[in-house]
């Protein structure tokens, strides 16, 4: 085979393979959300509950408190009915939009609200709720989850 032939095919191949990958999705509005904000772990926090295939990611990016209360519940749907009392089929999360940037970069603690929009045995359901977050050896850990304050 020409050399010219071979290296097309490995290009080819590398090409195929890199455009296979593919990133995680941006959150926050126009995907600008910083990672090393309350407001991304807590969203990251719920897509671990809601929709990964398991609650690792969610253990992962909790206290030590909260994991515990997460391993003892083993799944998500347990994790969603009885810590969080709000099932979804599909689900939504946006954080609450605030004029505090840059404020939480030396605080310790934060309360998070977070808006769930999304569908339950084909009705849309509606909902929020805030989530308390630790600093832990500088890194922004879930906490506590506040009870729904209309209930």
């Amino acid at each position: 085979m020409p050399l010219r032939f071979r290296l097309f095919i490995i290009s080819f191949i590398a090409i195929f393979l890199l455009s296979a990958c593919e990133k995680e999705e941006r959150i926050g509005r126009y995907g600008m959300l910083d990672e090393n904000t309350p407001e991304y772990t807590a969203v990251m926090f719920i897509r671990g509950v809601y929709l990964d295939e398991n609650l690792d990611r969610a253990v992962e990016l909790s206290t030590d408190r909260m994991a515990r209360i997460l391993k003892r519940y083993h799944t998500q749907n347990n994790v969603q009915r009885h810590v969080f009392n709000l099932k979804y089929d599909t689900v939504e999360v946006t954080p609450q939009t605030s004029q505090s940037v840059g404020r939480t970069e030396y605080a310790d603690n934060a309360n998070v609200t977070l808006f769930f929009s999304g569908q339950y045995n084909g009705d849309k359901v509606e909902d929020l709720r805030t989530l308390e977050l630790k600093k832990v050896s500088g890194q922004w850990k879930v906490d506590k989850i506040q009870a729904d304050p209309f209930l």
